[in-house]
């Protein structure tokens, strides 16, 4: 409690006792659910600061005197109250629409007693590092975390006037306004590329200058499998050498190797394989059919390796960015979840991918292709940075602004 004991000059510490009275949401019987007016849940509370009733797709029927009892309004702050970790128990939204809406068993509702909190700066004060601090000390349970009523009323937190909440409150909504505005591009490109796959890799649409058919082979006539060995969790980050391991394929290499997470000793190396630029490595193990044989190529020069679990691939001929993308299209995907071994964990092997059936164009046209589709991902990565950048740039922000480090008014 030492940070909150050195309240800025001008600020006041206050309860959240202090500024709103708590009740518990409601559950009912799933039959209930679909239907009626809408109903605030735990993910939207987690997800979002602020809530609109757009924001919530959940709906639930109930009686009149049910839905006075529990009924949201403009300004009413929504916690979560329970939840698996530490670092999300109580997490708050504050809600900022006319329309009603209801707020489940998990939720807790704070309804103000104070106009001393502007409601949109407290959706971004409620977050501050501050209060999460003793609201996540505060929580309790093993398997879960829980919060409650008391607890929450005890919470501290540090309040400027209200011309200064309401100018930190609009510094902070322009950097969500900003952050909303790059997530909706990056999303609007990501369809453009979308779209650009599914013609240009099945020559539904062509780049000037090509024609021709496109031939039909056999992804094993097309170059040679090896595997990948070696490599545990604990050795991923032993040594400087660059290494991709099999689960890596899934969360962090998408089409083309861009970076390396793990970074293994020449030790650890002699148990692993070798790998070169062009090589496409293939996840030979999975969760679910639909994932499986998840692929991404290598275009970096030098010493690199393959762990295990790992099917590779070395083209002798064609593109590797082409292929690359070629074999995580739609089509491909579904003759890899086909060919997939197993239920709860999934497996593919060598045999199985080279048996893939695949229509190719020239090089020349697989080279232009791979150009594009690599363009368009620059692009989405150029955004990434702005968004990842943005995001950090925020979070400053409200460690300046709702500590009074940084003063606006």
């Amino acid at each position: 409690m030492n940070d909150i004991a050195r309240v800025p000059e001008g600020w006041s510490l206050v309860s959240l006792g202090q500024l709103m009275k708590f009740q518990n949401g409601f559950n009912t019987d799933k039959t209930a659910y679909g239907r009626g007016l809408r109903f605030a849940n735990v993910l939207e509370v987690i997800t979002n600061t602020h809530l609109s009733a757009q924001m919530i797709p959940g709906r639930v029927a109930t009686s009149a005197a049910e839905s006075a009892r529990y009924l949201v309004q403009r300004g009413d702050v929504l916690f979560n109250r329970t939840s698996e970790t530490q670092e999300e128990v109580g997490l708050a939204s504050v809600y900022l629409d006319d329309e009603p809406i209801l707020f489940g068993g998990f939720v807790l509702r704070g309804k103000p007693i104070s106009d001393a909190i502007d409601p949109v700066f407290a959706g971004y004060g409620l977050r501050s590092k501050i209060v999460r601090q003793q609201i996540m000390a505060a929580g309790q349970g093993g398997i879960r975390a829980n919060i409650g009523q008391k607890s929450l009323s005890q919470i501290k937190i540090a309040l400027p006037d209200k011309p200064e909440q309401e100018a930190i409150a609009e510094a902070l909504s322009g950097a969500d306004s900003l952050i909303e505005g790059l997530e909706r591009l990056i999303a609007k490109k990501r369809l453009i590329k979308q779209g650009a796959m599914q013609d240009l890799l099945t020559a539904k649409r062509r780049l000037p200058g090509f024609s021709g058919e496109w031939m039909p082979y056999k992804l094993g006539e097309r170059g040679q499998f090896f595997k990948g060995s070696g490599v545990r969790k604990d050795e991923a980050k032993s040594g400087l050498l660059p290494c991709v391991r099999y689960g890596e394929l899934y969360t962090l290499h998408h089409d083309v190797v861009r970076h390396f997470d793990s970074f293994i000793s020449a030790g650890v190396a002699k148990t692993a394989r070798s790998i070169k630029s062009g090589d496409i490595l293939f996840a030979g193990s999975g969760e679910t059919k639909e994932e499986i044989g998840k692929c991404a190529v290598v275009t970096f020069e030098g010493e690199m390796y393959a762990g295990g679990d790992i099917i590779a691939f070395r083209p002798s001929g064609d593109d590797p960015v082409f292929l690359s993308y070629l074999l995580n299209s739609p089509g491909a995907q579904k003759q890899k979840a086909r060919k997939g071994q197993g239920d709860a964990v999934v497996h593919i092997s060598a045999t199985a991918l080279g048996d893939l059936d695949l229509e190719l164009p020239s090089q020349e046209e697989q080279a232009e292709i791979a150009t594009v589709l690599e363009d368009m991902d620059a692009e989405i990565q150029a955004l990434e940075t702005r968004l990842e950048k943005a995001r950090q740039v925020k979070e400053g922000m409200m460690q300046n602004l709702l500590t009074g480090r940084i003063r606006l008014v």
